[in-house]
């Protein structure tokens, strides 16, 4: 008898050490999110929306809709794909945050969930390298643009 798969479920977590209600905002605000993870945004996240992400360097967008948010906790947000990804932002003394982030949904062959949630284990992985060293110390990596050069339109 064969079990039954699993949809895997990828997590990537990162202490950063500056207060949550400034993590928080970075993830909010397109104007700080755009030094670490996407290019555009039609707008700021909040709850009950649709926002557009564009990656311009690679011809490419993301329709999300905007599920849920809880001020410096969490927000949920449900990608084009029908992916979901929650981030949950958790305090650690006044100037240290340890961020979360889930990211669930995959669908396709058991071999396409498993590779979708490594290709999405290492975005989001580099998305909270950049948010830390923009954070700590003012300094744009470029780790998205930079992991595919050959890809740039």
């Amino acid at each position: 008898m064969t079990k039954p798969h699993k949809t895997p479920v990828m997590t990537a977590e990162m202490l950063i050490r500056r207060p949550v209600s400034e993590v928080f905002e970075a993830f909010i605000d397109p104007e700080m999110t755009t030094k670490f993870w996407f290019t555009k945004s039609s707008g700021k996240l909040e709850e009950g929306r649709h926002i557009r992400w564009d990656w311009e360097m690679y011809g490419v967008h993301d329709d999300v809709y905007v599920q849920h948010i809880e001020v410096n906790r969490r927000i949920v947000i449900e990608s084009s794909d029908q992916t979901k990804t929650e981030w949950t932002f958790t305090p650690r003394g006044d100037h240290e945050t340890f961020v979360a982030i889930t990211h669930s949904g995959f669908t396709g062959s058991a071999d396409e969930m498993v590779q979708g949630a490594i290709d999405s284990m290492g975005g989001y992985t580099m998305v909270l390298c950049g948010l830390k060293a923009l954070l700590k110390f003012n300094v744009v990596l470029n780790l998205v643009a930079d992991k595919a050069p050959d890809a740039h339109v």
